[in-house]
């Protein structure tokens, strides 16, 4: 049986301006901490997990600065112009046959738990899987106007949440084969325009991405309600 390190990636090297920050969000403070310490922290403390690579902007001027980036088990690559880019640039130092676990900097509020049962998952079935909540507001399509099309049947409707999880020469092979780069919103869209299977694990809705300024707000009171370390 092959032996599969489990390496987390964590792409940041995106600016994030719908924050409306002069620095990228990852870089904010929430509760005495940056983002990104938050993010990282459960995939530095969870021992099954051996190495942490964070892609980083090529002039980034924080992160060195930070006490995580210290750690033993953190590696630094110079990412790219988009998310895609930065995650090759990371998964080109990992042995092919490695799971990888993607997650999102800007995702402070993952659990050890949703970790764990992502990793379960993956490793039962011995395929991709994603953290995803589901939807439960209803969904409305609307046209180029702002006017609405229709309502969007939310049965069997998710939100994907990260990490995702995937071995990583089937996460490599579908970034590079694919004709069409700017449709890779997301690891799992990757292999799914690549016809290759992908199980989704429900995950915490409070796996939040902060992406606007009020997403500051409601990520600091889940994390200090201390449910979710």
């Amino acid at each position: 049986m092959v032996n599969r390190q489990l390496v987390a990636v964590i792409p940041a090297a995106g600016i994030g301006k719908r924050v409306g920050a002069t620095i990228p969000k990852q870089y904010l403070s929430i509760l005495n901490k940056t983002i990104i310490e938050h993010s990282l922290a459960p995939f530095l403390d969870l021992p099954e997990i051996k190495r942490v690579i964070v892609s980083l902007a090529e002039n980034d001027q924080w992160f060195a600065s930070l006490p995580v980036a210290k750690h033993p088990k953190i590696e630094t690559v110079v990412g790219g112009a988009e998310r895609v880019d930065s995650v090759l640039a990371a998964l080109n130092k990992i042995d092919s046959d490695d799971y990888v676990l993607v997650h999102d900097a800007a995702r402070p509020c993952i659990t050890s738990g949703d970790i764990n049962k992502l990793i379960h998952n993956v490793k039962a079935h011995q395929q991709g899987a994603i953290l995803a909540s589901k939807v439960r507001d209803t969904m409305k399509r609307s046209d180029a106007s702002n006017s609405i099309l229709n309502t969007v049947e939310r049965d069997n409707l998710w939100h994907a949440l990260t990490p995702q999880m995937f071995i990583n020469q089937s996460l490599m092979n579908a970034i590079k084969e694919n004709k069409q780069p700017e449709k890779v919103t997301d690891e799992a869209s990757a292999l799914e325009m690549s016809g290759l299977p992908v199980n989704i694990v429900e995950g915490r809705s409070d796996n939040l991405k902060v992406t606007r300024e009020e997403d500051l707000k409601l990520a600091a009171f889940y994390l200090s309600q201390g449910e979710i370390r």
